[in-house]
């Protein structure tokens, strides 16, 4: 057994929730040899019609590192047509978590650095979770980290799933009322705390000046509460 299949074994072994098959799944995950072949025959055979690489069909644990995992399904599409399909879990099993600070009934949000899009943005502490820590004990941390703060108080804004496309990951929502900003987490890539009053944070996201989707669902979800102050205008 390869090892991008004998990974993929364990974490269905590990895991049974990632590959759960509802019964009225519209794409159903496959086991058993024969299956799994065929999946991959019918991708590879996709994949050579259009000039790609037919090791693309090759379905287990494609990619692992301490954050993010990708598998390759084999998968029966609705109309029964098999194939594969590509999905990313958390590697640590477990959700992260969003914060929205208000600080005196203002929202704080950090201007932060992102790597993968090259550019700052403006936006709500967030982190990846951890295994074997609970969403709200992680939420703590978070704001620690990057604002230097604890909550005074924390709301459960409910989970998010933020790319139901590709993705696992579910995140937790969180508001967090806090007394005071401390040192922000300037090894984070984190410039600056920025203090909005809410309606202001609302004018930003309908504006496109926030761009980032954890914030405008945070900044939402207790907006339509009534957890927050005033009104777009």
């Amino acid at each position: 057994m390869s090892d991008e299949r004998g990974e993929y074994a364990e974490l269905r072994r590990r895991r049974p929730d990632y590959f759960t098959n509802p019964p009225d799944a519209a794409v159903e995950i496959l086991d058993g040899t024969e299956q799994v072949a065929a999946a991959e025959r019918a991708k590879a055979a996709a994949l050579r019609a259009r000039g790609l690489p037919v090791e693309w069909s090759r379905t287990g644990v494609v990619y692992r590192d301490e954050y993010v995992t990708l598998v390759r399904d084999p998968v029966r599409f609705p109309g029964g047509a098999v194939g594969t399909y590509v999905r990313k879990l958390p590697s640590g099993g477990a959700d992260g978590v969003v914060l929205l600070p208000v600080l005196d009934g203002a929202v704080v949000l950090v201007e932060h650095f992102r790597h993968a899009t090259r550019r700052w943005h403006l936006e709500a502490p967030r982190g990846f979770g951890e295994a074997g820590v609970a969403a709200d004990e992680q939420a703590v941390r978070e704001l620690r980290e990057e604002l230097g703060v604890a909550p005074t108080r924390l709301v459960d804004l409910g989970e998010l799933h933020p790319d139901t496309g590709i993705a696992t990951d579910a995140v937790h929502l969180y508001l967090a009322e806090i007394t005071e900003l401390g040192p922000v987490g300037a090894a984070e890539g984190i410039r600056a705390p920025r203090t909005y009053l809410p309606e202001q944070v609302g004018e930003l996201i309908r504006d496109g000046a926030i761009t980032d989707s954890f914030t405008i669902a945070v900044w939402t979800r207790a907006w339509l509460r009534g957890l927050l102050r005033g009104r777009p205008r």
